[in-house]
């Protein structure tokens, strides 16, 4: 290897492995020469080696000791070079941590993990959601994408921030898309709402693009855009708009209830599930199917029969092939 070789390769090596590797070349040759000028006190190369590290980190066992003139001035110039290659090493480690922690904050590190959740858009619902993920699934890494915020604090947040446009390729792959196992899209409440679903959807074709087969969770305010957001490939539409509307309407007309409270306490402890109907079931009425499953700790509210939602109906409706049953269990 040439001298320009070495040199080409070296200044494009990273500030850390750059000073590791001068280190051992310096140390190296200081062994080297005491072993020449002193073969007595220093019989192998290596013994001169472990005595150049231990003199040039200032720690000093005395176990190898330079007697003559020459091999003193030369442990001498090595506390010179070798303290002072220390202390730089001590500092650049320390300023590469320190940049990594700003760069972890300020969004601008690759994630590299896998089977982790992506989160587009900073807003209150996604502070609340990511709370509550973390408390109930702490080991799922959750990924934040979001070009409004300069920097995130992990210290506030045990999240991996991406500081960035979620439409732009080069911040998916920073997230590292394709190993990730679900994303969720929140819409964006600082602009209109037309505006906030063209962003949505957007978002959603360059996802579907970087990863065809992720299910991706979109909030589409207007139901103008849901057809659109299904076509750039969304797997599940949340509307908010239409859930509040009817949620508020309850709350307008209610009779010696809470509605809002309810939706809340039952989402927080429970969930809904979507079942296939069991050939056992078949031609059972409904109140019969709601008893059957109350055995295994799951209660029937409801049908979905051609497309058709059939919430709380009579029971003596008769259940038949095909129908997909809404029931809530724990989680």
């Amino acid at each position: 290897m040439n001298i320009e070789l070495f040199k080409h390769i070296y200044f494009r090596m990273p500030v850390l492995a750059r000073l590791i590797l001068t280190i051992l070349l310096v140390m190296s040759l200081f062994g080297l020469i005491i072993h020449f000028v002193e073969p007595n006190e220093f019989p192998t190369i290596f013994d001169g080696i472990w005595w150049a590290f231990v003199t040039g980190s200032t720690v000093g066992y005395g176990d190898y000791v330079p007697l003559s003139t020459t091999g003193r001035m030369i442990a001498i110039l090595l506390i010179l070079t070798g303290g002072g290659l220390i202390t730089f090493y001590i500092s650049i480690f320390a300023a590469a941590t320190v940049k990594h922690e700003r760069d972890l904050s300020e969004g601008k590190v690759t994630y590299n993990g896998k089977k982790h959740i992506i989160f587009i858009g900073w807003n209150e619902k996604t502070r609340l959601l990511i709370e509550l993920l973390t408390k109930s699934h702490p080991e799922i890494d959750i990924i934040l994408i979001d070009q409004t915020l300069s920097r995130m604090s992990y210290q506030h947040y045990p999240i991996h921030f991406v500081q960035g446009d979620a439409t732009d390729d080069a911040t998916l792959i920073k997230a590292n898309i394709k190993m990730a196992q679900k994303v969720i899209i929140t819409a964006d409440s600082s602009q209109n709402e037309k505006q906030a679903d063209h962003f949505t959807i957007l978002s959603t074709v360059a996802i579907r693009g970087n990863n065809k087969d992720i299910p991706i969770i979109a909030e589409i305010l207007t139901t103008k855009q849901i057809d659109n957001a299904l076509r750039a490939g969304a797997t599940t539409i949340l509307r908010p708009n239409d859930f509040m509307s009817h949620l508020l309407y309850h709350e307008v007309f209610k009779t010696h209830s809470m509605p809002f409270e309810t939706v809340i306490h039952q989402l927080a402890n429970q969930q809904f599930q979507q079942i296939t109907i069991s050939s056992e079931l078949e031609n059972k009425s409904f109140i019969s199917a709601l008893c059957q499953l109350k055995e295994e700790e799951k209660l029937l509210i409801g049908i979905i029969r051609d497309k058709e939602w059939k919430m709380n109906p009579p029971a003596d409706f008769q259940l038949k092939k095909n129908d997909i049953l809404i029931t809530i269990t724990e989680w």
